[in-house]
């Protein structure tokens, strides 16, 4: 589950647009990334012991309730540990557009994820299983404090295409018990541009309640990049909400920095 406000600054807009620019300067670089934006799920894999993976959205817009907000960045910096492990960072600015306000800090998080059954998402035969957990951190604003979530996620990969399944409980960051259940649809693999589509439903214990679909597309330019585009429409609460995601994932090996002074393998 990748659950969802500090001042407004002018310098913000100009490290939004030097920060995107400076991600798609380093795909030049880049190892293999399989793209797992536009997904509130996730998938059954990690990277590579060494690769940093990074999944941004440059810029999204949310509509809830009569209010439109930007959503810009949205990232999230996957980071192999060593086999089978992965650290996960993850973050997003969230600014109200109609009516206009500051620019906050939302669903940041830190989280390791484990794949517990390695399987076709590693070249195997069966399904992959993995869990990923950890801590969710407070909104820049607002009262809100620490929280903490556990998920296993379970992919299979055939010829036609792949599922992901999700379940997550949760410890809100307003302390209330949440639940995730979902599912991810992908098109075939080998497809350059594959169809995507995303359900899930969540339930925040007294809060609220989530019915949502996401459809949309996955470009892999190359190995080393993707650029995924995403139309969402969900109900929480039987109030509408609409979303667009677009955004890009890329990720290269950070041992090559220190490549010279290491001995080859």
């Amino acid at each position: 589950m990748r659950t969802r406000k500090q001042q407004s600054r002018p310098g913000f807009r100009k490290w939004l647009v030097s920060g995107s620019v400076f991600a798609l300067c380093l795909t030049a670089w880049s190892g293999s990334a399989w793209a797992y934006r536009p997904f509130d799920g996730t998938d059954a894999a990690v990277a590579a012991p060494g690769e940093l993976e990074i999944e941004l959205q440059p810029a999204g817009r949310l509509r809830e309730r009569g209010t439109t907000s930007l959503v810009a960045p949205a990232t999230v910096i996957n980071y192999g540990l060593s086999e089978g492990w992965e650290a996960v960072l993850e973050g997003q600015g969230q600014t109200p557009l109609s009516p206009s306000g500051p620019t906050s800090l939302t669903s940041a998080g830190a989280f390791l994820k484990h794949v517990l059954q390695p399987g076709s998402l590693q070249d195997k035969a069966g399904p992959s299983i993995a869990t990923e957990f950890g801590v969710l951190l407070p909104d820049s604003t607002g009262n809100s404090g620490v929280g903490a979530s556990l998920a296993g996620i379970v992919s299979q990969r055939w010829d036609w295409g792949t599922i992901h399944l999700n379940a997550e409980t949760a410890l809100t960051r307003d302390h209330h018990a949440d639940v995730f259940v979902g599912g991810i649809i992908e098109g075939p693999s080998k497809w350059t541009v594959r169809p995507v589509a995303e359900f899930f439903y969540e339930k925040d214990f007294g809060q609220f309640e989530t019915i949502s679909a996401l459809v949309g597309l996955i470009w892999r330019v190359r190995d080393n990049l993707s650029f995924d585009v995403g139309v969402r429409h969900a109900l929480t609460n039987g109030h509408p909400l609409n979303e667009l995601r677009a955004g890009l994932t890329f990720g290269f090996p950070l041992r090559m920095f220190g490549e010279h002074s290491q001995p080859p393998r």
